[in-house]
């Protein structure tokens, strides 16, 4: 197939294109620094699958609409794996609305071309037992609120496309799993909030990328799947889980209340990270994020690893790339 990845120099996107080109796929990727794109599949690790078809990388921008008519030239599946919660310049919009208008704009685009199905990795929506929907509930969290607009975009746009939700994903470059590790890293005694009982299903970053290689010619047009691992763990749990296969002591202390406002720009001192990334991360946990039911292994015909196996794997990784201080 003739397959356009954006995003293809993050996390999701480094590590899909590989396996794409070894299965043969004409793979065409969008950035707007080309460059970048090479530098993330040089750190992939050994044993990944690199060389197979070329890689065509196109100069370009979602946001502006800049390279997209010759990026999405001649495409059947276009996967769009792009968020923007970094930063934003001086004066410029908030990283909600700049995800809305880059979706608009490739969905036209998308449209326009004449290409079959967009697959767009997304996030899992909490649920609560009151129930009201999960979408007005998760405008609360901009973050959430951002992702299920950009989801609805898309599927309206290309009505063939096919939605992933996932909840955190275990990898070495993957922001939330980063930030955990982190935590558990600097700190000696881990105060958790009372965000620390919601439980979730983490999902391993081997089994996003079998799972969205998959989605690209699945029977599954129009879908929205929630895609998760195998074990249902609480925050606390997986902090606990981490700690234990990192080989460090950490008691912890539970918090009766959430302060997110606080705690966040807190984690994000000790974590080193952007405050206006972890700020709407934390905005999201406000319930249980779960999915639905468990089928959408089965669809897309992948055998999942349990968390443990995750973690171990996502830790060899980060360890490959850069030291572990806790260690």
């Amino acid at each position: 197939m003739r397959i356009l990845v954006t995003g293809a120099s993050g996390f999701a996107g480094s590590l899909l294109v590989p396996r794409l080109r070894a299965d043969g796929h004409a793979v065409r990727a969008l950035a707007r620094q080309p460059a970048r794109v090479e530098e993330a599949l040089a750190r992939l690790p050994r044993g990944s699958e690199k060389g197979g078809s070329p890689l065509d990388v196109v100069r370009g921008d979602v946001l502006t609409g800049a390279g997209l008519a010759r990026a999405l030239d001649d495409v059947e599946v276009a996967y769009y794996l792009i968020h923007s919660m970094e930063r934003s310049a001086e004066g410029s919009a908030p990283f909600a609305e700049r995800e809305r208008i880059a979706a608009e704009k490739f969905a036209e685009a998308a449209a326009h071309a004449g290409v079959r199905r967009i697959v767009y990795l997304g996030g899992l929506l909490p649920r609560w037992s009151d129930g009201a929907s999960m979408r007005s509930r998760a405008r609360s969290s901009r973050h959430l609120a951002s992702r299920a607009a950009v989801e609805r975009i898309l599927l309206e746009s290309v009505p063939d496309s096919v939605a992933l939700r996932a909840s955190i994903v275990i990898g070495a470059q993957s922001r939330s799993f980063r930030l955990l590790v982190h935590l558990v890293e600097r700190m000696p005694i881990l105060t958790l909030p009372a965000w620390q009982a919601f439980r979730t299903q983490p999902i391993d970053a081997r089994d996003v990328t079998e799972m969205l290689l998959a989605a690209a010619d699945a029977p599954l047009g129009g879908s929205s799947l929630e895609i998760a691992g195998p074990d249902v763990l609480t925050y606390g749990q997986m902090m606990a889980g981490i700690a234990e296969l990192m080989l460090v002591n950490r008691p912890s202390i539970r918090l009766g209340v959430n302060l997110t406002g606080i705690t966040a720009r807190v984690a994000a001192a000790i974590a080193g990270e952007d405050p206006d990334l972890v700020m709407p991360l934390m905005e999201g946990l406000q319930g249980d994020l779960l999915p639905e039911d468990d089928d959408a292994a089965q669809l897309l015909n992948v055998p999942l690893h349990n968390f443990e196996s995750a973690v171990e794997n996502a830790l060899r990784d980060w360890e490959r790339r850069e030291p572990l201080a806790a260690r």
